[in-house]
């Protein structure tokens, strides 16, 4: 049973790495923007977002629009307006995976009991609402730029690439980053997205990045590591960086308008959707350059 950052920060502590991120990580951070450019990270949310067979997609209901006037609603001093519903799970598009998301021996981060999840009004501790606002420098592990394309699914990324990597974006992560890994997976012209095989970190490579007090670490697929999954092993990278370093993964993020602007570092900024026990959030983050 590893416990490597509980009660680091305490035993009531439920924020984990972020806390590598202070004022002054913050304010290096903001030093690094030079021409100012805001690039988004984030997919657009609709119906035909890709969702896995066992989740819900999401649902985009008009309460009020112009169809409603069209039938002969009232338009009191001529104001007419258009409203709108959304039905989605937590984990859809571009989205952050709350400490509560992942566990294992029935323990979560920093020791909170598993059964704290139970039930349908969320989880009693590390939940997203916890996460808090989020600014620091982001750091771009461009894997394509390593291997000249697209990695296929099922493709390891390996400490070596990371490494590789690195040095492409001008040195190792340091304590409070957050590291944004790129695969190339929706990036490789046409072919079909599975939920079963993708190109990820494996473990090695996600304790190589916990060695370095990284704050979250995220890439543009959907589940970070690597599927299928190494023999004998389930979801091995997201049991050890969330619930053991207390690492949330940044999932479902849009890289290559970023990678095309050269910067391997950058400031980095999001904040999740504070929902009270969720287990995660959509995030839209962004680099500002």
């Amino acid at each position: 049973m590893s416990k490597e950052n509980w009660n680091r920060w305490g035993a009531d502590d439920e924020r984990g790495a972020l806390n590598h991120i202070g004022e002054e990580t913050v304010r290096r951070a903001a030093a690094l923007v030079s021409s100012g450019q805001v690039v988004s990270l984030t997919q657009p949310l609709s119906p035909r977002t890709p969702f896995p067979p066992h989740r819900a997609g999401m649902q985009h209901f008009m309460g009020r629009s112009g169809g409603d006037y069209a039938a002969g609603a009232r338009r009191p001093g001529g104001f007419q307006f258009a409203e709108d519903t959304l039905l989605l799970p937590a984990h859809v598009g571009t989205h952050i995976d709350a400490l509560c998301h992942a566990w294992y021996d029935d323990e979560l981060y920093n020791g909170f009991p598993g059964s704290g999840t139970r039930g349908s009004t969320g989880a009693a501790r590390c939940g997203i609402d916890k996460m808090g606002p989020i600014a620091g420098r982001g750091i771009l592990l461009d894997i394509v730029a390593v291997k000249g394309g697209p990695l296929p699914d099922g493709t390891v990324i390996g400490v070596d690439d990371l490494a590789a990597a690195a040095k492409l974006a001008g040195g190792e992560p340091m304590a409070g980053d957050i590291v944004l890994i790129r695969t190339g997976w929706p990036d490789r012209g046409g072919t079909a997205i599975s939920f079963n095989t993708e190109p990820g970190i494996d473990l090695a490579a996600a304790l190589w990045l916990a060695d370095r007090e990284v704050a979250i670490v995220g890439a543009d697929n959907y589940a970070v590591e690597v599927l299928p999954f190494a023999k004998g092993t389930v979801f091995p990278v997201h049991q050890r960086l969330i619930r053991d370093f207390g690492i949330p993964l940044l999932e479902g993020l849009v890289l290559d308008s970023l990678a095309a602007t050269g910067r391997g570092t950058f400031l980095f900024t999001a904040s999740p959707l504070p929902v009270a026990g969720g287990t995660g959030s959509p995030i839209a983050p962004m680099a500002i350059l």
